[in-house]
């Protein structure tokens, strides 16, 4: 799931996904957000915990420029680093909104700021970010 991700995946749904469910997927992605169905969400976190950490791709020939790396943690403001630790938590902006007792709108400000400052593609990408920085760890049941 990790290199599907790095590869430009924005979402991920199990075979046995309604068909309802797959439509909302496609629309969520369509608009440009990040899909990945919970019992997704907890294999990819377990995974992720329970391995190695994750090897570096082998470079291969790039036929076009490579894409910006990703920018640390410097980059955020505490405020930003707040609301991405919430998104890879699992949080929408209408919970982080209520948490942080800001509107909706300027949750989502800040997770689009985020994931600019990170040239993050996505919410998805945005929480392997969280959990590769070091920003989140997982949580130990």
């Amino acid at each position: 799931m990790f290199a599907a991700l790095h590869a430009g995946a924005s979402g991920f749904l199990l075979k046995d996904a309604d068909p309802a469910d797959l439509l909302q997927a496609v629309a969520v992605v369509a608009r440009g957000d990040a899909l990945l169905a919970p019992a997704v969400t907890r294999t990819l976190i377990s995974e992720f915990v329970s391995g190695p950490p994750a090897a570096e791709p082998a470079a291969e020939p790039a036929a076009e420029p490579a894409a910006e790396p990703a920018a640390g943690r410097e980059v955020l403001t505490a405020r930003e680093q707040e609301i991405v630790e919430l998104v890879a938590r699992g949080l929408a902006n209408d919970e982080i909104a209520q948490r942080m007792v800001i509107s909706p709108l300027t949750a989502k400000t800040h997770v689009n700021r985020a994931m600019a400052k990170l040239h993050c593609r996505d919410r998805a990408q945005l929480v392997v970010w969280a959990y590769e920085s070091g920003l989140v760890t997982p949580r130990r049941r």
